[in-house]
């Protein structure tokens, strides 16, 4: 009963932050200054790393200001917005479906802290809370009511196809890992 109630509560939770990455997203997916020109996001850039006149930093560490100072003066925000207006969408998706919960958590909690980095509160510590337990608890909790179910399986037998163990030449049998020194032919120490 209790595993349940827990599974219920992170899809809850799964959810609702879903809904917020997508919610974001979708609102910015039409706007010009986000998907065509970057403005919105220079403009939050330039004000977080205290590039207008009269603005203070609102970037607490050196590094992370420098390096929002090298996006802006290098013009990635003609890149950069879109593909943060796309991962908030992807972001929400995944952890409404559930489907790679455990990828979208990680990837929208990633989101949060940089803008929290960048000096903005606003709702990024609840969400990159509820990222990270989601992270924690693991597919088996916070994906189970979800796409995930059916997905992970799927994904676990795939996964030795994708295993960076050395291939074998056809024919020839496998190497067979040591387990003393004996057997490897040497001597042991007494």
């Amino acid at each position: 009963m209790r595993l349940q109630l827990t599974r219920v509560s992170l899809a809850a939770a799964r959810i609702w932050l879903g809904y917020q990455w997508l919610h974001s997203g979708l609102g910015k997916l039409s706007n010009p200054a986000w998907m065509q020109t970057g403005t919105a996001i220079r403009g939050f850039w330039m004000r977080a790393a205290g590039m207008v006149p009269g603005t203070p930093a609102a970037i607490k560490y050196s590094w992370y200001q420098k390096f929002i100072e090298t996006l802006v003066n290098g013009n990635h925000h003609t890149w950069f917005s879109p593909f943060i207006v796309i991962g908030e969408i992807l972001v929400g998706a995944g952890l409404i479906l559930g489907s790679f919960t455990l990828l979208a958590a990680f990837m929208g909690g990633l989101m949060n802290l940089n803008f929290m980095l960048a000096g903005s509160a606003s709702t990024n510590p609840v969400m990159y809370t509820l990222a990270l337990l989601l992270v924690y608890a693991g597919t088996n909790l916070s994906g189970y009511y979800g796409l995930d179910t059916f997905l992970m399986p799927r994904v676990r037998k795939m996964m030795p196809k994708l295993s960076l163990r050395p291939a074998t030449v056809r024919g020839s049998p496998a190497p067979q890992p040591q387990t003393s020194l004996t057997e490897a032919g040497g001597s042991q120490m007494q």
